[in-house]
């Protein structure tokens, strides 16, 4: 295989060159995640509390880790940069497969804008003088244009922030540990909400994880998809298993919880109870974070810009999203519009709201992903599959968690349902009118990269 392979689009040459290796999608795969342990899952506190939260990330742990096996087969049998719109266009159809593709655009255009938000919280406290969405729209607009620079620098700024983030993790964790106290984590109530609180916090459990299948959206990027695809992913799911736990019960353990469950910088918050707000300490774990929001705002433009691109080569989308720029290789207006409309989501300041869309957009990606499985499993049996997980007890466990985290989140999460519920209608109606009369040929997309990867 060669490094650089020339991928047809609808309409256009264009290259997606072949140059990350498994360092880089853990890399991706841990940096597009990393965010999740710096801001965004302490409201999962207010929700159920410290041990309703730790519940909540039980079985949505077992979902990641179940679902991540099951979808390193998705990926290494169809390396495609559509990930999950490919995984499920073969399996049940032009329709699904644009559906699927909605599902994850739905994620990871609306995770974006909840980090960048974070960002201004971290820039904020360090500097109170910069407003809170001046600083989010400037680093929004920043990473936008450090994707445009190409994979390759891309690849290597994520490497680099996520490293730089785990170390200020690590730090953060060394600090907590001599001050822990097991007496905070159960407090009474044990459960303030109960069972309600438990499922209440599922959402906020999920964004210990959330986005982690982004990296399959790097497949055609990758020298050799189907060997390295497993090796990065399920490094990168180990790394962030312990890190979660960590985080949570670290956090828990040395702060008043309450303190810590409705901001967006709650690990400098928790570590100023310790040591007080000006104390190196904390500033030096504040500074640190950004680094770690960096690295999942980077990641996941890289998701939603290659995303957009797959699915406006297949024809779901305007031709002209699927454009790449041949110096760089990068589909330009993919990264750009649904960065506008990021940019756009940023401006409401709901971060909440904003965290819980992009989880029902990545409930119904993963459901969606995992039927494909069984589908192609049965319909296609003899599918070359690189990577093959232990089936079906994997993808079934994987799937009735997921039932679980979705009635979850559906109960909890009205009014965030409501807005993502108007958002599918609308692209369902986009479908019907405009995005299935010009829709490739199954086998003439699919079997050009079979070829390619062949």
């Amino acid at each position: 295989m060669t490094t650089e392979t020339k991928v047809v689009t609808a309409g256009a040459d264009a290259n997606l060159s072949r140059v990350l290796k498994p360092i880089h999608l853990w890399a991706l795969a841990v940096g597009l995640v990393i965010s999740g342990n710096y801001f965004g899952w302490s409201y999962g506190f207010g929700a159920g509390g410290p041990m309703g939260l730790a519940l909540a990330l039980i079985p949505v742990t077992i979902f990641y880790v179940t679902f991540i096996l099951s979808y390193s087969e998705l990926a290494t049998a169809i390396p495609h940069a559509g990930g999950p719109s490919a995984y499920a266009r073969r399996a049940l159809g032009p329709f699904w497969g644009y559906m699927n593709g909605i599902s994850c655009l739905i994620e990871f255009i609306f995770a974006p804008p909840a980090i960048a938000l974070a960002v201004g919280g971290y820039i904020n406290f360090l500097i109170p003088s910069i407003p809170t969405l001046t600083a989010s729209v400037a680093a929004f607009l920043f990473f936008i244009f450090v994707n445009y620079l190409g994979m390759k620098t891309s690849a290597t700024v994520e490497l680099v922030v996520t490293i730089i983030a785990l170390v200020g993790l690590v730090i953060f964790w060394g600090a907590a540990a001599p001050h822990f106290s097991i007496q905070r984590v159960m407090a009474e109530p044990l459960l303030p909400f109960g069972m309600k609180g438990v499922m209440a916090a599922v959402p906020f459990a999920i964004w210990f994880y959330l986005a982690i299948e982004g990296g399959a959206m790097a497949a055609e990027e990758m020298v050799n998809p189907q060997k390295d695809i497993p090796k990065g992913f399920l490094s990168g799911m180990g790394t962030l298993m312990i890190m979660g736990f960590l985080t949570l019960f670290l956090t828990a353990g040395i702060a008043d919880y309450n303190l810590v469950s409705a901001v967006d910088f709650p690990l400098p918050i928790a570590l100023a109870q310790v040591f007080g707000e000006n104390a190196f300490i904390v500033v030096l774990v504040n500074i640190i974070g950004l680094f770690g929001l960096i690295a999942s705002l980077h990641g996941i433009i890289v998701g939603y810009s290659r995303q957009t691109y797959a699915m406006a080569r297949t024809g779901y989308l305007p031709k002209f999203l699927a454009y790449v720029d041949p110096k760089r290789h990068t589909p330009v207006w993919a990264l750009l519009v649904p960065g506008l409309i990021g940019l756009g989501v940023v401006l409401t300041g709901q971060t909440a709201v904003v965290i819980t869309i992009a989880v029902i957009g990545s409930l119904a990606l993963y459901m969606l992903s995992l039927i494909s499985l069984f589908v192609l499993r049965a319909k296609e049996p003899s599918l070359k599959r690189p990577f093959k997980v232990s089936y079906p007890i994997i993808p079934a466990i994987s799937f009735l968690t997921g039932i679980f985290l979705t009635i979850s989140v559906i109960i909890s999460s009205v009014p965030a349902l409501k807005m993502t519920a108007i958002v599918y209608a609308i692209a369902i109606v986009y479908y019907f009118i405009w995005g299935n009369k010009n829709i490739r040929p199954f086998e003439e997309e699919f079997g050009v990269l079979d070829e390619l990867d062949a």
